[in-house]
């Protein structure tokens, strides 16, 4: 049997549309090792979300290994990890191959695991707007961009940061973005790390660097495309298994798009 699990309080609480003779089972408080071990062999259940729901979901069940054949349903407003595995939402997508060998990020006293990416800068920065914004107007459609481009242009200030990889340390000023990557793309679509490949045995930390406001503006777009590493006088790759990074004035940073506030330093381990 195929069990179809869905998030009540996601999506502005609006239900999935199924086809007729699919039940749907809200995972909201569920126990997800409890259920799965209740499950017989060749039961199979199915994620309908996003990002963030296969973040919740991979550190639910953190220390447990499903024997069960878990499938991805992307209905959420963020697919960047569907984006990375050359997928479409609105497809069944195996999970397993993707739930092995992910990255840990400490911050805040939290330890997480993630699958795309650990954020921090002025993407950080646009997830706490962005949430402001969603409280204020539930429903409303984001401008990611927009906020983006104003925080650029008037409210987040760039930091000095250390950024160690494998015990080697850099660093560097007027820092306006610094992700550690499992994948290549994050944000909704950004190729942040169009040279990392979430199966290898590293991960990439992209340092964006600019003293000038309108010249990294005028670079931002270029992210999308993954043409940014070829500035290499303002954008810095390092490959590596144990990463940190710290700003000089604490920021909001995001784990796969979830805000994680006054971050002064994370770390990551492969």
């Amino acid at each position: 049997m195929k069990y179809y699990l869905y998030n009540s309080l996601a999506n502005n609480g609006i239900k999935p549309q199924m086809a007729p003779g699919i039940e749907l089972v809200d995972a909201v408080g569920l126990d997800y090792v409890a259920y799965l071990k209740n499950l017989a062999p060749e039961d199979e259940v199915v994620l309908i979300g996003g990002d963030g729901t296969v973040n919740y979901f991979v550190n639910a069940i953190k220390g447990y290994e499903p024997v069960n054949n878990i499938y991805l349903l992307g209905n959420g407003t963020g697919n960047d990890f569907l984006t990375d595995i050359g997928k479409k939402a609105g497809e069944e997508i195996l999970l397993n191959p993707y739930l092995k060998n992910l990255p840990t990020v400490w911050v805040n006293g939290m330890e997480r695991l993630f699958i795309n990416n650990m954020g921090f800068g002025i993407d950080g920065y646009c997830c706490e707007v962005a949430d402001q914004i969603k409280e204020k107007t539930p429903g409303c459609a984001i401008n990611y961009s927009g906020i983006a481009i104003k925080g650029l242009l008037f409210h987040f200030k760039p930091r000095h940061a250390i950024v160690t990889v494998d015990g080697v340390t850099h660093e560097f000023d007027h820092v306006w973005i610094a992700p550690t990557m499992k994948g290549r793309y994050y944000g909704g679509g950004m190729n942040m790390a169009p040279e990392q490949d979430r199966f290898s045995d590293h991960l990439t930390v992209v340092v964006y660097h600019c003293r000038s406001k309108l010249k990294a503006l005028m670079a931002f777009p270029s992210i999308f495309k993954g043409e940014h590493i070829q500035k290499t006088d303002i954008v810095s790759v390092f490959t590596g298994n144990e990463i940190s990074v710290s700003f000089s004035m604490p920021s909001a940073a995001q784990i796969d798009g979830e805000t994680v506030l006054h971050v002064s330093e994370y770390k990551v381990k492969l």
